[in-house]
């Protein structure tokens, strides 16, 4: 579990890797690992076994309430407090103002952004890859929010030599964001692009006041001693960034 430095007193945050000393075997070799995804025919008994390891990691620091759920790339934003819901919350963004909970994004090369404001009583975590990022899933987040977040963290996500896309996704962003032509670079394939998703969310949050945006530095495709890319393998599993208030 690796914490992000920085922050307000009292926030956590951090993202999972493959390593983890109680990680399970498995049989299959592209679950090897930590994996945190029951929708990727791993055995639900070992994920949730890794989920609950997560749980105990985080009790340490009064964690009590751990939230996770079923992303679908869209730019569905949900505040969870209190709430026990019984079905699972569907949407690519959560927020809270509740202390000792433990907001979770699953991503195998999609961005997870985290955000947070100033005085550490508010956080939000979410699920960003290029169709949420153009669709408005930052945008959404920052109008569910209470406050005003003054921070945001980048977790791993596949880096721009590694990305490649189609004209069609330069033009949702630049159609938008007229100025994000700089984060499209040509692909040595004819009418293909390589796409800076880590540029793409910092332009987004900086035009949204949020001058403090940390990490943004690790790729998921290349680093495969630490992180899943289903880019690299589409039957790998999944990492989880998370943020709490103690």
């Amino acid at each position: 579990m690796h914490l992000v430095e920085g922050l307000p007193e009292g926030v956590f945050v951090g993202q999972t890797q493959i390593e983890h000393p109680k990680a399970l075997a498995s049989e299959i070799s592209e679950l090897a690992g930590f994996n945190l995804a029951l929708h990727v025919q791993d055995d639900p008994r070992r994920v949730q076994q890794h989920r609950m390891s997560l749980l105990n990691d985080f009790a340490e620091f009064g964690v009590n309430k751990i939230t996770w759920m079923t992303q679908t790339h869209s730019t569905i934003c949900h505040t969870i407090n209190d709430e026990m819901p019984f079905d699972a919350l569907i949407g690519d963004g959560l927020v809270t103002q509740q202390k000792a909970h433990a907001l979770m994004m699953m991503t195998a090369d999609c961005l997870p952004v985290v955000l947070g404001n100033a005085s550490g009583t508010e956080v939000a975590n979410l699920h960003a890859g290029w169709r949420g990022l153009a669709g408005g899933i930052i945008e959404n987040t920052l109008a569910e929010m209470q406050t005003a977040p003054t921070w945001a963290w980048l977790g791993a996500a596949i880096s721009q030599p590694c990305f490649e896309v189609g004209a069609e996704v330069k033009q949702a962003f630049c159609e938008k964001y007229p100025k994000l032509e700089s984060a499209f670079e040509h692909s040595k394939n004819v009418g293909k692009f390589q796409a800076d998703l880590y540029e793409i969310a910092r332009y987004i949050l900086n035009q949204h006041g949020i001058e403090k945006v940390l990490g943004g530095d690790q790729c998921s495709y290349r680093q495969a001693e630490h992180y899943y890319s289903y880019r690299r393998n589409p039957k790998a599993g999944r990492m989880a960034t998370f943020v709490f208030m103690r």
